[in-house]
């Protein structure tokens, strides 16, 4: 018989993909879709599936993180791959933090999207040893300390020095000189593009923004 999957993501392009992937593996099958994090819940509570394939970043409300956090507690049982574009590092802590079982980067794809499912269900735990490497301005993200990362998160989310202070627990004056040392290896003129391009280029994310 069958294991049987949940898609959840908020791209019908993407979607379309992981269908196929399901389509050709004689082991699994199609059991839904979703488009954002509640429909997979919502799906969970109603549907026992074996399997969820779960993106991150699905639009306003709840991120497929926290979703996957809630179905492990609906339906411990039930298996969730997260798969991401993104760049972010707290991804990784998060989703194992969440329960989840497997994790796979769309754009690096070390391993095929299919062995990392059969290989979930078969009791493993696959993550990656990190996250990629991106490009932002001059340098790359590896270049940026974790402090200067948490910084980022702040301003990619829109707040102010002071309110990026007090969310860290450090003083003003260096969050302004964690500013000036990215802006200086980047090479960009402003804070704003800045963020703008660490958002864009999905190296940060701030829930408070999504």
């Amino acid at each position: 018989m069958a294991y049987q999957v949940l898609i959840a993501d908020d791209y019908r392009m993407i979607r379309q993909m992981l269908e196929m992937t399901i389509a050709h593996a004689a082991e699994f099958e199609l059991a839904g879709r979703a488009a954002n994090a509640a429909e997979a819940i919502r799906f969970c509570r109603n549907t026992p599936v074996d399997l969820v394939i779960m993106d991150v970043v699905m639009g306003l409300g709840m991120d497929g993180i926290d979703a996957a956090a809630e179905i492990k507690r609906l339906r411990p049982g039930t298996k969730i791959l997260i798969i991401t574009s993104m760049a972010e590092s707290t991804y990784l802590t998060r989703a194992r933090e969440s329960g989840a079982d497997s994790f796979w980067h769309k754009e690096v794809q070390e391993q095929p999207l299919l062995d990392v499912m059969r290989r979930t269900m078969a009791g493993e735990s696959v993550y990656p040893d990190g996250m990629p490497e991106v490009w932002l301005g001059q340098t790359v993200s590896t270049e940026l300390t974790p402090r200067e990362l948490d910084v980022l998160r702040g301003l990619v989310g829109g707040s102010t020095n002071g309110e990026i202070a007090a969310e860290l627990g450090i003083s003003e004056r260096t969050v302004k000189q964690h500013v000036t040392d990215m802006l200086n290896k980047t090479g960009f003129k402003s804070r704003l593009q800045l963020a703008v391009q660490a958002r864009g280029g999905g190296l940060v994310i701030n829930d408070q923004e999504e």
